[in-house]
């Protein structure tokens, strides 16, 4: 890889980021100039605004020089990464429908990944990160309170690309010292860190966020509860070796609880769907969404897009089930995607308790858009497609881009992961709130209260709550995080999706492998943790 450069490129920054107030509109910031910036108060904030490109739902940017995907744009942000090699996804039989095999667990492919695109670039936006953090830090024209604000934020994402891209790729090199950015030596040393050290870095970031941040942001900014959800989730990733992790996650559920969050109720049998629909925006259990509208349409200047049903509905969906349009299906409305890039796999959708409605956001059966409307069902498996419809995100509207959020963060993650905290402290199934938590989720889903083989031993409630985060979290970009800390990664992938992942983590690519070499350095290509050799 080229030597890590920061780039203050010719752009106009447009407020594009989640927000969990109402009347959302992209905020344009201003333009950046090497020559006069940043100046006054008004360029370190759009200095600032820069750091959360990443962290958008549009198809691309180019911050760093390379074109680099957003993490929650549809195609290859977080679900792709982080679902589709999951559990969840059936192996595609198509290889356009499963770029580089990921959904089939082959990492093996990655190693041919390119410079653009691949996410292992956004090393470049860490170093980007670090100079705009000492550029606040040593403002003489910022406030205290904005200066506070600002570095807050700044650290806070900073943190958050360095999270996302240890779960990808395992421990990734990293310039943090503003004094060694540009330092060509020093940007030389592509060699991985240790897992404690990435995580140290990755908590001391997150938790000056959380120190700095606000608890009411203005609209699209990060705020303090949400970087309270992201540390109490990280925290219970590292917690078996990092000390103290724990109790820490323990104690942002307790900050967390003055927040007026609560599971959203609305509909009794349907609530649980109900929740992700556009009528249902910014409520209750939303700690942190991407916003998106219908008037967005992928370009940066108009907002978030939300493409998810351009990738989960099939190119052939009718929207009605009759040639003469009078029985209308469940697509009257958006009509087909461009592909059925990713499914819910035919053995996880197995995997649902008997009465849970969650599994009423899966589609198993559609009509096709021919003269016969011939029906597809379970018995066309591995002809006509190869896995199940994802409705969680309906096609509501008739705009290409459905106007539905896109949930990172919600209550119901919260209660589960107080309840895992508080299991994984004492190595015992836990009682009162924390139990009640999962039982009150449980609830909403139409299911009774743990019981049995959950509640009969520690390691019998780990597996209950191991699947009852993938039913209540399906497809919102965390599944193989989750299979992961509890060591079940190959396991799920191997007992569902019947193929064996390559790797535990994608690897490095070729071209930063062969780089680093060339500087005399030896950057290790792939990586998994220690524990990865009991994942059977």
């Amino acid at each position: 890889m080229k030597k890590i450069r920061v780039f203050l490129l010719f752009i106009l920054v447009t407020l594009l980021m989640s927000s969990c107030e109402k009347n959302f509109d992209p905020q344009i910031y201003g333009k950046l100039f090497t020559a006069n910036f940043p100046k006054t108060e008004a360029d370190y904030e759009a200095e600032l605004m820069t750091c959360y490109m990443p962290f958008t739902s549009v198809p691309a940017y180019f911050l760093s020089g390379a074109y680099q995907n957003t993490w929650y744009y549809a195609d290859n942000g977080l679900i792709r990464n982080f679902d589709t090699s999951s559990d969840y996804c059936a192996p595609a039989t198509n290889a356009w429908a499963d770029w580089l095999k990921l959904s089939s667990g082959n990492f093996a492919n990655y190693v041919y990944a390119g410079r653009n695109g691949s996410h292992f670039e956004k090393i470049r936006d860490i170093t980007r990160f670090t100079k705009i953090i000492a550029d606040i830090d040593g403002s003489t024209v910022l406030s205290d309170t904005k200066k506070k604000l600002f570095l807050g934020e700044a650290r806070f994402l900073r943190g958050m690309m360095m999270y996302y891209l240890l779960h990808i790729y395992g421990p990734v090199p990293v310039v943090l010292d503003p004094a060694l950015v540009g330092d060509a030596e020093a940007e030389k040393n592509m060699e991985r860190p240790t897992l404690t050290q990435m995580v140290e870095w990755i908590t001391a970031d997150l938790e000056f966020g959380l120190a700095n941040m606000a608890t009411k942001a203005v609209k699209g900014r990060y705020t303090a509860n949400y970087a309270r959800f992201c540390l109490m989730r990280h925290y219970l990733n590292e917690g078996s070796y990092m000390a103290g992790y724990y109790d820490k996650a323990i104690d942002m559920y307790n900050a967390l609880k003055s927040g007026g969050y609560e599971l959203f109720a609305k509909g009794g049998a349907t609530a649980y769907a109900d929740q992700f629909k556009i009528a249902n925006k910014f409520n209750k259990e939303v700690i942190m969404a991407v916003t998106c509208s219908e008037t967005a349409t992928g370009d940066q200047k108009t907002g978030n897009v939300n493409k998810y049903s351009y990738y989960f509905f099939p190119n052939n969906v009718a929207r009605y089930a009759d040639v003469n349009n009078t029985i209308p299906t469940p697509f009257v409305n958006c009509g087909p995607g461009w592909w059925q890039y990713y499914n819910v796999s035919p053995n996880y959708y197995k995997t649902y308790e008997s009465g849970d409605v969650r599994k009423n956001v899966i589609l198993t059966s559609y009509v096709i858009n021919n003269a016969a409307r011939t029906l597809v069902t379970e018995a066309d498996l591995g002809s006509r497609w190869v896995g199940y419809i994802l409705w969680k995100y309906p096609g509501e509207t008739s705009f290409a881009n459905q106007p539905t959020d896109i949930p990172i963060a919600r209550w119901a993650d919260v209660l589960l992961m107080y309840a895992e905290a508080v299991a994984r402290k004492t190595q015992a199934v836990p009682t009162g709130e924390a139990l009640q938590g999962v039982n009150d989720v449980r609830a909403r889903a139409g299911l009774p209260s743990l019981s049995g083989d959950a509640l009969a031993s520690y390691n019998g409630f780990m597996d209950a709550l191991l699947a009852e985060r993938g039913h209540e979290l399906l497809y919102e970009g965390g599944r193989k995080v989750d299979l992961i800390r509890f060591n079940k990664y190959r396991h799920n992938c191997t007992a569902i999706k019947g193929i064996v992942p390559t790797h535990q983590y994608q690897p490095i690519p070729n071209y930063a492998v062969e780089q680093a070499a060339s500087y005399g350095k030896t950057l290790v290509q792939t990586y998994e943790r220690p524990n990865w050799a009991l994942d059977n």
